[in-house]
């Protein structure tokens, strides 16, 4: 994670977020989005103790879920997490900022800058044992919360050919494989954070965004 306060992540102004179409919740049509949100000429990179203060801006998070049958991964972030507002609630997602160090890997901005760091966030906090698929579904967005009013998510489905998946860092606990029926329970019980929450309750349209191939 290195030091949050020297971070600079990947952002785009708010006001390009409401031109292209605000929502709330899951949006499904991711392609109306991307590409201006990864054109070098839109997003840049803040200080991270900034941005998480600014919501004139929104970093831009890859928020990647795992399916492996008719299960998804689940995990309960530890106290000690970096977002300690999303600390010890359940969750669906793995999810990451794109950082400045992306950039210098990658070698470019854009597209191949984002992919990058979307392989590098799951690098850190998974470990993946297993071949898998993976594809993005759509967006995702909460104004309602304090974290949610600075950012964006970007949803990834990794499909797994089997659960053999473990925590790469100490703040993923409890992870376990959960069928729908389960997770809808935990939704409507209120342990999840909002993201998971939000898509556990647009599941169906989440999958079927995948199988009609968006990529």
């Amino acid at each position: 994670m290195g030091n949050h306060s020297l971070e600079h992540v990947l952002v785009i102004p708010r006001a390009l977020f409401d031109e292209l179409g605000a929502f709330h919740g899951y949006e499904a049509d991711a392609g109306r989005y991307l590409p201006s949100i990864l054109d070098p000429a839109n997003n840049s990179f803040l200080c991270r103790a900034d941005a998480e203060t600014d919501p004139g801006h929104k970093q831009i998070i890859p928020y990647a879920l795992f399916q492996c049958g008719d299960r998804f991964l689940h995990y309960v972030r530890g106290g000690n997490a970096g977002e300690q507002r999303l600390a010890s609630k359940g969750s669906i997602g793995i999810g990451g900022h794109v950082n400045a160090e992306d950039y210098h890997a990658s070698g470019s901005l854009g597209w191949d800058l984002y992919v990058t760091g979307v392989e590098r966030e799951i690098a850190e906090e998974l470990r993946i044992s297993c071949p898998y698929q993976q594809s993005i579904v759509g967006l995702i967005n909460d104004d309602t919360t304090e974290v949610g009013q600075v950012h964006l998510g970007v949803v990834h489905l990794f499909t797994l050919e089997s659960t053999e998946v473990a925590p790469n860092e100490v703040g993923i606990t409890n992870l376990s494989f959960l069928t729908k029926e389960e997770l809808v329970e935990r939704a409507k019980g209120g342990f999840l954070e909002s993201w998971s929450r939000l898509i556990v309750e647009n599941l169906d349209q989440v999958l079927a965004s995948a199988t009609a191939g968006v990529s």
